[in-house]
């Protein structure tokens, strides 16, 4: 005996089965905007656009608010907007979440110039000699999520600038900046070339050059490995640091793990790191 097909009756479409139902789109967002990543152009966000339009007007080319935000901060974006010289246009919300990717861009987005990157040796020469200070130099960091969040963190822990390689790093676009929450347009980005090459000119301006290496001997939590003027170094996430990189650290150190996990996100480390500088030569 055949067994009977499950047809639609009275010709109506039998409802999708639970396990053919798409669960990647999020409860915010609408059926038709597929999520994908905001163009490096783009920064979007009530707090990142607002810090970026009163902060560095000059990069802002074209301000969207959507026609459903509502005062206090449309007033307060607006005035900015004004006070920069940026031009801004009031869109519909769908065309900020096509702008965006489907990312919650709180009803506000800006499209960006390229970040104004700093050279190291002028930066160099321009930071007083008596106070201490911190470089973070990041050794192929590419996933923009990460630098986003070693740079907030970065601003947070009291560092003087971030240095990153031109070539297989993420660059401080839009996405940088939201995850920052706006740090990117604050605190120096340094681009170099080699970063080896780098931590030659950070030694020669008197910085104590410290990688973190999860096969050092040395524990970071042991005696201080950090001098007032210091470079953290951190690799990338499944790589670590490149060779050249390793050998030219006066130092490494590594972070205790316990349990199975075997390694920290690079952002996490970089903060641990980070924070201990800020506590053994800021919290005094």
């Amino acid at each position: 005996m055949k067994e009977k097909l499950n047809k639609p009756e009275h010709g109506k479409a039998l409802p999708p089965k639970r396990g053919n139902m798409s669960t990647s789109r999020k409860p915010w967002q609408k059926n038709d905007i597929p999520m994908r990543e905001p163009a490096d152009d783009v920064c979007w966000g009530r707090q990142p656009v607002l810090d970026l339009v009163r902060t560095s007007p000059e990069r802002c080319t074209k301000l969207v608010i959507a026609n459903n935000v509502r005062p206090p901060f449309l007033d307060e974006l607006v005035d900015a907007a004004r006070l920069g010289k940026v031009v801004y246009q009031m869109a519909a919300p769908e065309a900020l979440e096509s702008l965006c990717g489907g990312a919650r861009h709180q009803g506000v987005a800006c499209r960006i110039t390229d970040a104004k990157l700093q050279e190291l040796e002028p930066f160099l020469k321009s930071l007083p000699n008596d106070k201490p200070a911190l470089f973070v130099v990041l050794d192929h960091i590419e996933d923009p999520h990460n630098l986003g969040a070693i740079v907030r963190s970065a601003e947070a822990a009291g560092a003087r600038a971030v240095i990153f390689p031109k070539r297989r790093s993420a660059l401080p676009g839009g996405t940088v900046v939201k995850v920052s929450a706006g740090a990117a347009i604050r605190l120096p980005m340094i681009s170099v070339v080699n970063v080896a090459r780098c931590l030659d000119l950070l030694k020669a301006a008197g910085f104590w050059t410290v990688g973190l290496d999860k096969q050092a001997a040395a524990s970071l939590w042991g005696e201080t490995p950090f001098q007032a003027r210091t470079a953290l170094v951190v690799g990338a996430e499944d790589e670590g640091l490149s060779r050249l990189v390793r050998e030219n650290c006066d130092q490494l150190v590594r972070i205790p793990i316990r349990g199975v996990v075997g390694s920290l996100n690079a952002s996490v480390a970089a903060a641990l790191g980070m924070f201990e500088w800020s506590r053994v030569y800021l919290e005094r």
